[in-house]
């Protein structure tokens, strides 16, 4: 006695592959005209900031190249470690990297209003490109921090170079979440670039740069690595210039405190993206 099995539908499994194929086809031009986008802008704010100068990039180099001259002559006198220039320099060039990339990536949405007023953008993709330039720059000054350490008899090793490289990418993601936050702040409270101005002018005497963060009591060592450049400096001093790896809690830390910039930033852009337009 044969018994008949209950019958599916023959096109249930090639309707749902259809299907997911399908939204694979549709999120394909998405992904690519987002990265399109990007790429555009990026190239465009690149050729807009040095359009009509002499020397182009060379001027983003020559401004921290200058103060870092001037710094050396000035407090090499009072700070006699041989290595004090080598600290210096690492310390200068990250500061450099945070306060133009922070100052640029906040002013992105107001500076870019024009854009997301009559198109629809990701707001995201505005951030994202704004702080493009000063991370150029930031991979030039890695490549010449190394020749310089290399030419002064202190070539980092690998590690070290493969670390310095990872905390570089952690003070991207820290500006980041900074920005995607103070972006759409500033639409509405117009006085908070003038208010980071006054922190980072403060702020740049707060993190280690012009001084090693040993002359300061121990017991104070805390408050200071609240501030974020604090630890990608000392950090980084420590794996290229000490050869030591910083322990495993202080990585710990600077990891815990990039994931709670990017949360914070892409929770506020999220919250007050929809109405940009309006304030912008």
């Amino acid at each position: 006695m044969s018994t008949t099995q209950p019958s599916l539908p023959m096109t249930s499994q090639p309707e749902a592959v259809a299907a997911a194929a399908g939204v694979a086809v549709a999120e394909r031009p998405a992904r690519m005209a987002r990265a399109g986008l990007l790429w555009t802008l990026v190239r465009t704010d690149f050729k807009v900031r040095y359009h009509g100068t002499l020397s182009g990039f060379a001027w983003a180099l020559l401004k921290p190249a200058g103060m870092f001259l001037v710094l050396m002559g000035v407090f090499s006198f009072l700070f006699t470690d041989p290595a004090y220039k080598l600290q210096l320099i690492i310390g200068l060039f990250l500061w450099d990297f945070f306060a133009e990339s922070t100052k640029v990536g906040m002013a992105s949405l107001h500076a870019k209003a024009f854009l997301f007023k009559k198109m629809r953008v990701p707001l995201w993709v505005l951030v994202v490109t704004s702080i493009a330039n000063p991370l150029i720059t930031l991979g030039v000054f890695s490549v010449g921090i190394v020749a310089f350490l290399t030419a002064a008899g202190r070539p980092p090793s690998p590690q070290g170079i493969a670390l310095f490289a990872m905390y570089c990418g952690a003070l991207t993601l820290l500006v980041l979440g900074f920005s995607l936050a103070t972006s759409v702040l500033l639409l509405r409270y117009r006085d908070l670039n003038q208010v980071w101005d006054v922190i980072t002018q403060a702020g740049f005497f707060v993190a280690p740069i012009i001084y090693p963060l040993g002359i300061v009591p121990e017991t104070f060592h805390f408050y200071f690595y609240l501030w974020p450049p604090t630890p990608i400096i000392e950090f980084s001093r420590a794996a290229l210039i000490s050869h030591t790896v910083p322990s495993a809690a202080a990585h710990l830390y600077l990891a815990v405190e990039v994931a709670a910039a990017l949360v914070v930033g892409s929770l506020v852009l999220r919250r007050l993206g929809s109405r940009a337009a309006e304030y912008a």
